[in-house]
């Protein structure tokens, strides 16, 4: 088992690298000098120099890339331009806003389209399966935006039973916050359910075609017991290996869910930073998302000998 989980981390390691260089260099090309915008427009040459050789610009891209790197590694991020703020700091509260409403929501689906795809499976063209499937069809073709502008406009605006505008912390107080993050945690979960219940639903079909199935339906087990104890575990290993894709494209991606429902989370920050070309926050944010989404996979692997009886460990 150790050397399963060292050869899976050692896998990882390369790809962070090769991330952390790939965020370097998007944000270096990018147009547009960061003490200009820091300065202003009306800065002199001999202030612009100034600011750059304090900024290390003046410096080569391995120079530059090598001091950033190894003050990453030390949790040193930089400093926001327009704040003044630690990177570090602001990706991470931000980071723990996102992470609230991405693992509820992806928990949430995880729970209702497991037990759902094998319903649909286990009654395979009756009407149980075909609502199920065009269920998730249906949802699956929605887009995340358009789906909680749905939301926000029906339990919003129409019966008044959420906030519309503004966010709490629930740190600051527990059940105001959790009624800021109810629309955005159902916006996530009816987008994701559709695709975690079609996996569901194959990988559970050819499960059920498998010889040992038959087997135990023959000895007399009951439909229930086959479900539960013969076929959930070896069809959940594909729903499982969806489950992290899943999470961490909404770490990536919840930008756009964030700013209809203006949660302050990291998602909104990145866009924000994009439009005030705060340079030190997209390239904090940008890491950010990057190695939580190669950790998540990372996780994901490491657990799959659990989920499916078919992955041996060495």
């Amino acid at each position: 088992m150790l050397r399963f989980l060292l050869s899976r981390i050692l896998a990882a390691t390369p790809t962070l690298l090769i991330v952390t260089v790939s965020v370097f260099v998007m944000i270096r090309l990018v147009p547009g000098d960061p003490a200009q915008l820091l300065l202003g427009d009306l800065a002199d040459p001999v202030s612009l120099a100034a600011m750059r050789a304090k900024m290390g610009l003046d410096q080569p891209w391995t120079t530059q890339f090598w001091i950033w790197f190894s003050s990453a590694l030390h949790g040193d991020l930089g400093t926001s331009i327009t704040t003044g703020e630690p990177v570090s700091h602001l990706v991470w509260s931000r980071f723990l806003t996102s992470a609230q409403v991405v693992l509820c929501a992806v928990l949430f689906a995880a729970l209702v389209s497991v037990p759902a795809g094998m319903i649909a499976a286990w009654k395979q063209n009756k009407w149980p399966d075909l609502l199920l499937v065009g269920s998730a069809t249906l949802l699956v073709s929605m887009p995340a935006f358009w789906l909680g502008l749905l939301i926000l406009l029906f339990f919003g605006l129409k019966l008044q039973w959420l906030p519309v505008v503004g966010y709490v912390s629930i740190a600051d107080d527990w059940r105001g916050g959790l009624l800021y993050l109810v629309m955005p945690i159902l916006t996530l979960f009816l987008h994701e359910i559709g695709v975690l219940i079609r996996m569901a639903r194959a990988s559970t079909l050819d499960v059920l075609r498998l010889d040992y199935v038959t087997h135990a339906r023959a000895k007399g087990l009951s439909e229930r017991a086959v479900l539960t104890h013969h076929v959930f575990r070896n069809a959940f290993g594909p729903t499982w290996t969806l489950i992290g894709l899943v999470l961490g494209n909404l770490l990536g991606g919840i930008a756009v869910v964030e700013t209809v429902f203006t949660i302050p989370g990291l998602g909104r920050l990145l866009v924000d930073s994009i439009f005030a070309r705060d340079y030190p926050v997209i390239q904090g944010c940008l890491l950010c998302v990057a190695t939580a989404y190669v950790l998540v996979n990372l996780v994901i692997d490491l657990c799959y000998p659990i989920f499916d009886p078919r992955v041996t460990v060495q």
